[in-house]
């Protein structure tokens, strides 16, 4: 069985997809862009983008109780491998210990032209 779910502190999809899925005790949250809920990028940097993309992951994980924690699995997208160390050191502070496996992929392009995206799978 699976649930949608969704919020308006995240943005809203942008195609046939859903902000994330619930299915037998795991949560699938999309691919995350630096985006505010209103649609518009958080800043022209890698690092606002970053920040705006683990705080829209942190606002849906929160409609079903989960934080950070809870996170087992993430991959990372971005347009520029350089911005690797940029990236991560935003991405290490959202996590006390323990940190989830992850993979991180250089792409050609983003949607919206984004610098990073970030899908997470999370456990309850």
């Amino acid at each position: 069985m699976k649930k949608i779910i969704s919020t308006k502190n995240a943005p809203q999809a942008i195609g046939p997809y859903s902000q994330a899925v619930m299915s037998n005790g795991f949560l699938f949250v999309s691919g995350q862009l630096g985006v505010k809920p209103n649609g518009e990028f958080a800043g022209g940097s890698v690092e606002d983008q970053t920040r705006q993309s683990m705080e829209n992951i942190k606002n849906i994980l929160a409609v079903t109780g989960l934080t950070f924690e809870n996170i087992v699995k993430t991959t990372i997208f971005l347009s520029d491998i350089n911005d690797f160390a940029k990236v991560n050191e935003i991405y290490a502070s959202c996590f006390k210990g323990e940190f989830p496996a992850r993979s991180t992929i250089a792409v050609k392009t983003l949607p919206k032209d984004g610098l990073v995206e970030i899908e997470v799978i999370a456990a309850q």
